[in-house]
């Protein structure tokens, strides 16, 4: 399979898991407790059932009994046990850490059964525990070593070009995976990417852009995988420093998208209008509030009273993160253009992006794939969260998120959510214009793959399911 992306700071870590070629690695490598199916349900994985106390303070994991590690060891609770206090070191805190604050320890009450004891009830606990950054290793750990339960095992790897894994023999899912090998091939340009596809140099693309989706499809020997998803391309504004700590003016950027434009031009349709809200299956979605549209004038009178009568100028940092990015920079600065806001694009590559300019940025964009919303605030918009890319510090906001982290009933929990939305809605430093289908492109003798709402390519990676067949 081919993706776009990757470089040298790649990595087979994991819990540290940032690009889309990570995030591919680590879901065939390695397996949480929990996960997120193609429907976006939470499921068993390692574990068949998670059980909170009455309080919600104590969670018990029943884990799977019938699980070996790629070098044939059996997972058993002390590894579940190791691998948190791995992921919540504080001397070197990785990815899913931030989710995890509330976790005082991991007990192990046998081979198979494990409690996760709490500082703080946290009623949606096993949201958090179904984070693809949380995957079980051995208590020996080595990411030099790269061990799992996942349905393929490492083989080689070498950093922003390939990967290679083949077939776990010991895997515990019966007859799965049906690959003799996985290789995961880096990209640097899109227009390369399709090219391996239309060669058959790979047997399956993700992230195509979606303006050549019809372009692609009308080959008789490609076919289209076209999914809807949660997942949000923003623009992140830093709330900290000017010209975006005055409201009026993240306000007024807001209003000079044109959301239906963007999904048109960057999207080829193939999406839904955002509402600068993230999240959009989580069961307390702010659904009542309503669509902002673009507001040309609105726009021009806000940013005179921030002191802009003339309007301004900004530079926003793009690069090629995700299929679209790149495209949305470009459409942005032309609709902003009309209420006298002047963008100088900045694009650099996905290395730069994420190196260590990332989180700096006063005006930039980012990507995230589908999560219901207290797991996607523990990673973005609290001070404590890993990626605070609009460097968002509101009280009102977090003791909102807080009390709903601790609220057992769905329907008062449902409710802060909502609250806390609306602050986000009015208030914070994401642009939110749209949410992305998901396209991917594959020969036609591949199959297995199906739609999933969970943002990630071909199937949310589960390639344990995906053989080679005949061509038609």
């Amino acid at each position: 399979m081919g993706l776009s992306g990757g470089g040298a700071a790649d990595s087979l870590d994991a819990h540290s898991p940032v690009s889309t070629t990570d995030i591919a690695r680590v879901l065939n490598l390695y397996e949480g407790l929990l996960y997120r199916d193609e429907n976006y349900k939470l499921q068993p994985l390692l574990a068949t059932r998670a059980t909170p106390s009455p309080d919600a303070k104590v969670w018990t994991v029943d884990l799977r009994t019938d699980v070996k590690f790629h070098d044939g060891r059996r997972m058993t609770g002390r590894d579940v046990a190791a691998t948190f206090k791995r992921i919540t070191d504080p001397k070197s805190p990785k990815t899913g850490a931030s989710s995890l604050a509330i976790l005082d320890k991991v007990v192990v009450l046998d081979d198979f059964k494990v409690e996760f004891r709490l500082n703080t009830p946290t009623a949606t606990f096993d949201d958090s525990l179904g984070q693809y950054s949380l995957g079980i290793v051995p208590e020996d750990y080595d990411p030099a070593r790269p061990i799992g339960t996942g349905p393929f095992k490492y083989s080689s790897f070498s950093p922003g070009r390939s990967s290679l894994f083949v077939r776990n023999h010991k895997y515990w899912r019966n007859n799965e995976p049906y690959l003799d090998e996985l290789e995961i091939l880096n990209f640097n340009d899109n227009d390369a990417l399709i090219n391996a596809l239309l060669s058959t140099q790979v047997d399956a693309i993700g992230q195509i852009p979606l303006a050549l989706l019809e372009v692609i499809d009308a080959d008789p020997r490609i076919s289209i995988l076209n999914s809807e998803t949660g997942m949000w391309m923003p623009f992140s504004m830093r709330v900290d420093r000017p010209p975006f700590n005055d409201n009026r003016v993240r306000q007024a950027f807001r209003l000079v998208v044109d959301r239906e434009q963007m999904i048109e031009q960057v999207l080829s349709g193939n999406g839904r209008v955002g509402n600068d809200l993230y999240s959009p299956f989580d069961p307390g979605f702010a659904s009542h509030l309503p669509q902002r549209v673009q507001n040309i004038q609105k726009a021009k009178e806000l940013l005179a009273q921030a002191g802009y009568p003339n309007g301004l100028s900004v530079e926003l940092v793009t690069a090629p993160i995700q299929a679209g990015a790149v495209e949305a920079a470009q459409v942005f600065a032309e609709q902003a253009a009309a209420a006298g806001i002047k963008v100088k694009l900045r694009k650099v590559d996905t290395t730069t992006f994420f190196g260590d300019g990332y989180l700096t940025w006063d005006f930039a964009q980012s990507f995230w794939y589908s999560r219901n919303f207290l797991p996607q605030v523990n990673n973005s918009s609290l001070t404590t969260s890993p990626f605070n890319e609009t460097h968002w510090n509101h009280p009102e906001f977090a003791r909102l998120v807080a009390k709903a982290n601790v609220t057992v009933d769905a329907k008062e929990r449902n409710k802060l959510i909502s609250q806390a939305q609306e602050i986000e809605y009015n208030e914070g430093g994401y642009i939110i214009w749209g949410h992305p289908n998901q396209a991917d492109a594959y020969q036609q003798y591949v199959a297995g793959l199906v739609p999933s709402r969970t943002g990630l390519a071909l199937s949310g990676f589960e390639f344990r399911r995906v053989w080679l067949g005949e061509t038609k």
